[in-house]
């Protein structure tokens, strides 16, 4: 009995350490994600402030006729 009590005990030990490794690298991984997230955001407002200064530019470029 006492032998299955210490084998439970380092299993139950080992999930609890196993569930701190998995939160910290779900913390990690939110950052990673926050900061993708902010970088393709970044990246959109440059794409449209571009594409709109290209429209621009084409708008004033002349017509073949």
């Amino acid at each position: 009995m006492e032998n299955q009590l210490a084998t439970l005990e380092s299993k139950v030990d080992q999930v609890v350490g196993l569930c701190q490794a998995l939160r910290g690298e779900n913390a990690a991984l939110k950052a990673q994600l926050a900061a993708a997230e902010a970088r393709n955001a970044d990246l959109t407002a440059r794409m449209a402030a571009a594409r709109s200064r290209v429209e621009t530019l084409l708008a004033r470029v002349p017509e073949d006729k």
